[in-house]
């Protein structure tokens, strides 16, 4: 576990791929020792990660800090910024997509739907192409994104339903066999305690597959 940012109410750290979110065996119960060996508490996720995701995981110290930033959360008050490799290149350098996704729990999978329906929800993000390489399978590009909303999966499966599948990720048509090529890197907020503005930074390991194709932002 890697600690980014700490204060008295918040800590931030880079939870690894491969690793739960929540739970004792997850990034929230290693937190959770760190803190009782510091004579401190944990209340809970700020955030969570998928299973196979990296990057950067907010959790709250106090009951109070929690119930203020998990009202920055509900109020979409922190901007929460990704890396991703995608196979293919977007047509725009960049834009916005929007969707209406469906989750399917049975699965664990959402899809991409044309009516609001039970179980769907509209789905949002902003991206822009950073660097686009061509590789022995085919272009792929690295692109920076900036969630409007948090839906299941969102950002894998609104690239992969244009035919634009990140790179790594089996579930939603990615090729390659490596880990899923994407990475929470930056989150910044209005800090509801001290009332500063917190920009929270971290970067995905570059010497590995696929973000050894690109130049280090």
């Amino acid at each position: 576990m890697q600690i980014i940012y700490e204060d008295r109410y918040l800590i931030a750290v880079k939870k690894p791929i491969n690793m739960l979110s929540e739970g004792a065996q997850g990034i929230e119960g290693k937190v959770k020792k760190y803190l009782e060996e510091k004579g401190e508490a944990l209340t809970g996720l700020v955030n969570r990660l998928d299973f196979g995701v990296s990057g950067l995981i907010l959790l709250a110290k106090t009951k109070e800090s929690a119930k203020r930033f998990n009202k920055l959360v509900v109020q979409n008050q922190i901007k929460k910024e990704y890396l991703a490799v995608v196979h293919g290149v977007p047509t725009e350098q960049s834009g916005t997509f929007k969707d209406i996704l469906f989750k399917d729990s049975k699965s664990n999978k959402s899809f991409v739907v044309k009516s609001l329906r039970k179980g769907a929800k509209e789905a949002e993000l902003d991206y822009c192409v950073v660097e686009t390489k061509e590789t022995p399978k085919g272009k792929i590009s690295l692109v920076k994104v900036r969630l409007k909303t948090g839906r299941t999966h969102q950002i894998r499966v609104q690239f992969s339903s244009r035919k634009m599948p990140l790179v790594g990720d089996g579930k939603y048509g990615g090729r390659d066999n490596c880990d899923i090529a994407l990475y929470s890197y930056k989150m910044t907020f209005n800090h509801p305690f001290t009332n500063k503005t917190i920009s929270i930074e971290s970067m995905p390991e570059w010497v590995k597959y696929p973000w050894n194709e690109f130049s280090q932002i």
